[in-house]
């Protein structure tokens, strides 16, 4: 289970302090999804870099099954069961996809296993065990594999900040029914920062953020016809193709 409790994340701006994130508390129980969305720029991706450490808090805590993990390195709240997808991954050059997959679940992995997990995000083709992460890869195909980085081990909790953010609507399709499928099977628990209705709509609960602060928290049945009515989310028809993706090709 996660607590955080009047989470608050300051930045000095020309000598002044401004607050990106004020006062946030809220709790994720075991096995439960969390979605958090709003407006751009409201804070969203602050607050998952606060929770797995990328950012260090101003005030507040941090609770993951009762122990206080507000001062733990990045390294350590990973150890604690935590992960992490970057709305923007990082390229690791010299560094190949099966090479990355098989650190992220912290043991060595066969092929075979490799690309079971690479296809549950869309990249089912043995190419890309060899493939650098590097420039070479789109953007879409970097996302994926981030994604598939989380889903190579199981997390008390894993953060997936913007999952669909440059991906083509065949993978968007297929990350949907993974969420959904890692959601039925219970176990650990899930929040994901999207303004997509389809993943708004398998969350157990919602989370509003809106300059830096709590605009509402509640049951996806009490908030969602509010957030539709609102416009507040993209309608995944709007999804377009990741650049580049044509041309490495889809599996």
């Amino acid at each position: 289970m996660l607590k955080v409790e009047n989470l608050t994340f300051e930045v000095n701006e020309n000598g002044a302090k401004r607050d990106i994130i004020q006062n946030v508390s809220f709790q994720l129980d075991d096995g439960e999804m969390l979605v958090v969305t709003g407006p751009n720029g409201g804070g969203k991706s602050t607050l998952a870099k606060v929770l797995m450490g990328v950012e260090r808090a101003s005030a507040g805590r941090i609770l993951l099954d009762g122990q206080d993990i507000s001062s733990l390195s990045i390294d350590e709240r990973a150890k604690a069961g935590l992960g992490f997808a970057f709305q923007q991954p990082p390229r690791f050059k010299g560094m190949t996809v099966g090479r990355l997959v098989g650190l992220a679940a912290g043991r060595p992995l066969s092929d075979d296993a490799c690309c079971e997990i690479l296809s549950r995000v869309g990249l089912c083709a043995r190419e890309y065990l060899k493939r650098e992460v590097d420039g070479t890869l789109s953007g879409g195909e970097m996302k994926r594999i981030e994604i598939a980085t989380v889903l190579a081990k199981e997390h008390k909790l894993a953060i997936f900040d913007e999952p669909e953010a440059g991906i083509d609507l065949w993978s968007f399709s297929l990350l949907t029914q993974e969420f959904e499928r890692l959601h039925r099977r219970g176990g650990q628990s899930l929040l994901l920062i999207s303004h997509q209705e389809r993943i708004i709509r398998m969350a157990d609960r919602i989370l509003v953020i809106e300059g830096g602060r709590m605009a509402a928290l509640g049951s996806r049945d009490e908030l969602l016809p509010g957030l539709i009515g609102q416009g507040s989310y993209q309608d995944c028809a709007r999804l377009s193709c990741a650049e580049g993706e044509e041309q490495h090709g889809n599996p």
